[in-house]
């Protein structure tokens, strides 16, 4: 049933599908206002950081009760740092949300969405934050993740589900679910997010945000691996706006130490770089999936429409993609994830001092099944085949500045869509506790043919390629969530991404969508 909102005596009453909400706010302009306009108000006087900050809390605890977004609030400590005074930065004032996995806060626990590590608490902020909280961002909490960040959908065992604002029934995707549901839900208007396959463009197309996955290298991952899973992530936020994605990368550019990639050099300001229209682009569209397994036809409609507005615009448009080895490419990207996992499990087992055990997910422990029966020659394999992909992909973007697809290649999917089923739980165990380098070679070709993997299949590419990805809120699933549209451009360009993605947003008119409407 469609959501409604109307206004009675008592203020507003919106109904977010299929839960009622009854709302009385404060600072009712808020859930109108970017961060950027935030921002703009804050340094006029006209609004400060603990009005904001108190609206901010009231919205996370009516709104996260349906949700699932939050899992640690940090309410004491946000009013703290503005007692304490804020830095006067281009978002001073502004709240926002971190997301629990690989974004630190001292003193705070870091989960990673896992029992494992409930408890840990790091000592220092993570390199991301310190530049957000130089910047004048307010850190009111911390957001659910997928355990390790695996997986497409947020519904780790130890916080349960986070649910999508546009219909609670379905997912907010992953990894960075509890962002993007905590932005398109307007607790907040920016929240952190990383991607290593795909989990800041998943998520955006779930919750109909925008999501950019900025070039390898360009904004920090550490302390303490700056390369994180072998260079496959990068780590930004989730916003309603260009101008907010824009703003914060300019916050957050610039190399950490010790970390191997370097792009090309970054504008004086991507903020001030989308003020110009771009120039007429060289655009290839592409309406099916990348790695294997069948686009939606709702997903390649979108896909079409989109490519036919980019025309009105005046860019020169025309269906083509790059010619890759589809199967080795998704059989690389498992590989490296897995591999990683297995090492990141058995780094915190020796920082805590004992053995994961049952504190992980089944999942993620056949993740590390598979990871620890990788030899070296396969992992290296692997690494030359990305490098062949990327003198294709180097030749392909010579002729085009942007390659458009699908973000998603499904509608997105009912809370626990993807819970394996009762033979598949019994198969994973017996893995993992029997573990063969057949049977881990075997698991890994399942999880190329898996649900997950078909769900989502245009995003993983970029990662490996570590080329700037921006998923954009252009359309819309006939069960009325968003559907998001990917842009690719070649490494080191995200001003024409967020040019375009500008041009895109004035036409379209995306910000004037909401999940109560």
């Amino acid at each position: 049933m469609p959501g409604r909102a109307h206004i009675t005596k008592f203020g507003r009453v919106v109904i977010f599908r299929p839960v009622v909400w009854a709302e009385r706010m404060a600072l009712r302009e808020y859930d109108e206002l970017d961060a950027t306009a935030m921002a703009e108000l804050v340094r006029g006087g006209e609004l400060s950081p603990s009005e904001l900050l108190a609206a901010a809390i009231e919205r996370i605890e009516l709104r996260d009760r349906t949700l699932g977004a939050v899992v640690t609030r940090l309410f004491d400590g946000a009013a703290r740092q503005i007692a304490e005074g804020l830095p006067d930065g281009p978002l001073t004032g502004v709240p926002m949300l971190v997301k629990d996995l690989l974004m630190d806060v001292a003193g705070v626990p870091t989960t990673y969405g896992s029992r494992m590590l409930q408890h840990w608490v790091p000592r220092e902020d993570s390199e991301i934050v310190r530049r957000w909280k130089r910047a004048g961002l307010v850190v009111v909490g911390k957001t659910n993740v997928p355990e390790f960040g695996i997986v497409g959908v947020t519904e780790p065992a130890l916080h349960g589900p986070t649910r999508n604002p546009w219909n609670t029934a379905h997912t907010s995707g992953g990894s960075s679910g509890g962002s993007a549901a905590a932005v398109a839900a307007r607790m907040v208007p920016i929240a952190g997010a990383g991607d290593g396959g795909g989990s800041i463009r998943i998520p955006a197309s779930c919750c109909g945000l925008v999501g950019l996955k900025p070039t390898r290298g360009r904004t920090p991952n550490g302390p303490p691996n700056v390369d994180g899973w072998s260079g496959l992530v990068a780590q930004h936020v989730l916003t309603r706006t260009i101008r907010d994605t824009a703003l914060a990368l300019d916050v957050e550019a610039g190399s950490e130490p010790g970390t191997t990639w370097v792009p090309s050099p970054a504008p004086r300001s991507y903020a001030t770089a989308i003020a110009e229209p771009p120039p007429p682009l060289r655009i290839a569209v592409f309406a099916g999936s990348i790695f294997p397994g069948e686009n939606h036809p709702e997903c390649a409609a979108a896909v079409e429409r989109t490519a036919e507005n980019l025309r009105r615009l005046g860019h020169v448009v025309c269906e083509a993609v790059p010619e890759l080895d589809r199967r080795g490419l998704a059989r690389a990207w498992c590989t490296l994830v897995a591999a990683n996992v297995a090492a990141d499990v058995s780094y915190w087992e020796r920082e805590l001092g004992r053995p994961a055990g049952n504190d992980i997910e089944p999942l993620t422990a056949l993740a590390r099944m598979i990871g620890r029966n990788i030899s070296a020659q396969e992992f290296v394999d692997c690494q030359n085949l990305v490098q062949r992909c990327n003198q294709r992909i180097a030749e392909f973007f010579a002729d085009h500045d942007v390659l458009v697809t699908s973000s998603l290649a499904a509608p997105p999917a009912r809370v626990g869509a993807f819970d394996p089923p009762f033979f598949q739980r019994v198969l994973m165990a017996i893995s993992t506790t029997m573990p063969t380098v057949a049977g881990a070679r075997l698991a890994r070709e399942m999880m190329i043919d898996g649900p997950q993997l078909a769900a989502c299949p245009n995003t993983q590419l970029a990662n490996l390629t570590g080329q700037p990805a921006i998923s954009l809120p252009l359309a819309t699933h006939a069960n009325g969530l968003p559907l998001g549209i990917q842009f690719v451009a070649r490494w080191g360009d995200e001003v024409t991404l967020l040019q375009l993605g500008h041009q895109l947003e004035l036409a379209h008119g995306w910000t004037r969508r909401r999940p109560e409407a």
